[in-house]
């Protein structure tokens, strides 16, 4: 998807975008300067217009390091979360991506943009329809919704490279490591309903490794393993 990138960064650039100032500053103060690496990753938030995504009523805030609300009760995660669990995910361009909570679509956007193809389960109709119509006018289209429980995976297109989710677990759903492929990575929140660790959980052939990557706060993972309602 580099051409995407490409096409996308001249479309939001400085001379056509009001917000390109302030997209830059996110990407170099929020991310770059707070350990963020990955130069694909950092050039696919450059190019991905964040304001967008959120409530016209909140645009002005698009920028800012902070979640954002959203409709249905959800969020769209701060930047530097976002980067952050893109990063350890270690997307490319051969890799297929499980996302499960599509929120209004920002950061599927982003690992579309880093990816052969993206799954995304969505719990609310609204927002995956909302998503949709967000990445249409992107012309981002290496991506599949589903509106359902995201907290059983996606078995349709499994097996998978790597699954993010944007919700948090009290554990790994047992079905995410079924279908992911021997190698892959999941990361995921975990913890209760109000207070999670950032973890990276890589499969390989002897079991799983978890890694550790910090305090982190999402809404709960709802579904049959997940969270009750």
């Amino acid at each position: 998807m580099i051409e995407k990138i490409k096409e996308l960064l001249e479309r939001y650039s400085e001379k056509n975008d009001k917000y390109f100032k302030l997209r830059k500053e996110m990407v170099e103060i929020q991310l770059r300067e707070r350990g963020i690496t990955n130069e694909k990753v950092l050039e696919a938030f450059l190019a991905v217009p964040r304001h967008i995504f959120v409530p016209e009523s909140r645009r002005s805030f698009a920028y800012d390091d902070t979640p954002l609300p959203l409709f249905e009760g959800q969020t769209i995660s701060q930047p530097y979360m976002v980067a952050l669990m893109v990063e350890l995910l270690e997307p490319d361009e051969k890799k297929h991506i499980l996302e499960v909570g599509t929120g209004s679509g920002y950061q599927t956007a982003i690992l579309a943009l880093l990816s052969k193809q993206v799954y995304t389960v969505e719990r609310y109709e609204s927002l995956s329809e909302y998503a949709k119509e967000k990445l249409k006018e992107l012309s981002i289209d290496n991506v599949v919704f589903h509106v359902g429980d995201g907290s059983e995976g996606w078995m349709d297109f499994a097996p998978y490279d790597g699954i993010i989710v944007s919700a948090g677990a009290p554990d790994v759903p047992e079905p995410y490591l079924e279908q992911l492929n021997p190698g892959g990575i999941i990361v995921i929140p975990i913890g209760d309903r109000f207070y999670q660790d950032l973890v990276k959980v890589i499969k390989t052939e002897k079991g799983i490794k978890k890694e550790y990557h910090g305090p982190c706060v999402f809404v709960p993972l709802i579904g049959k393993y997940g969270f009750k309602d």
